[in-house]
């Protein structure tokens, strides 16, 4: 049997899941439609991704750190509100991708304002890379596949970490050195990341018989 190692995303979700759940609890309690958390979440990194777009990283870092929350409390809203339905889980697979989207294409805004075709590039390889490595899982995740291809080192929660990091750098050191850092090794490991799911689904595959 192939080897399923734990992701950062699976170990942080055992590290808040308790604190998580108490405030899942409440937000229930108030009639809060997780939908309604996922679309804000959403809304506060469309938010983010203008300021970053405008060269003003530690404003944007900040809005997006204030976001990740969002990300992991409508799943636990839904759990405790007992909400059997998947379209909740296909929207926050769909958001997701806009909030990929969005920041990476504000980095790349801001590059091309600045005449720098070749961080473009980058940021447009980082971005292609973010974009499969979901695909794959998708596509492994269908019935006549039947494999979770959740392995990877550069799952989304990674790539937020890393994005992050080096937002708030280049706004604190006023250099865009910590993003050019950071777009390449997220255009490097998103995209080997891709190939290690691909790989796994194939290794599994084989295993199997299919």
């Amino acid at each position: 049997m192939t080897e399923h190692p734990n992701t950062l995303t699976d170990r942080l979700r055992n590290l808040t899941q308790a604190p998580l759940n108490r405030f899942a609890v409440l937000a229930a309690r108030l009639g809060i439609h997780p939908d309604w958390i996922t679309a804000c979440g959403l809304l506060m990194v469309a938010f983010a991704a203008y300021f970053i777009a405008r060269g003003e990283f530690v404003t944007g870092g900040v809005v997006l750190l204030l976001s990740l929350p969002l990300d992991a409390l409508d799943g636990a809203v839904a759990r405790a509100m007992k909400r059997g339905g998947v379209f909740g889980m296909v929207l926050d697979s769909t958001l997701d991708r806009y909030a990929d989207g969005f920041i990476l294409a504000a980095l790349s805004y801001y590059f091309a304002e600045s005449g720098r075709m070749d961080m473009l590039a980058i940021a447009l390889a980082a971005l292609i890379g973010s974009y499969l490595v979901s695909y794959i899982r998708a596509r492994a995740d269908d019935a006549k596949v039947g494999v979770s291809a959740t392995v990877g080192w550069f799952t989304r929660m990674e790539r937020v970490a890393v994005l992050l990091i080096v937002i708030v750098a280049a706004g604190v050191l006023s250099s865009e050195a910590p993003l050019e850092i950071g777009l390449v090794i997220l255009a490097i490991g998103a995209n080997l990341t891709a190939l290690q799911r691909l790989r796994y689904v194939h290794t599994t595959l084989r295993d199997r018989g299919d």
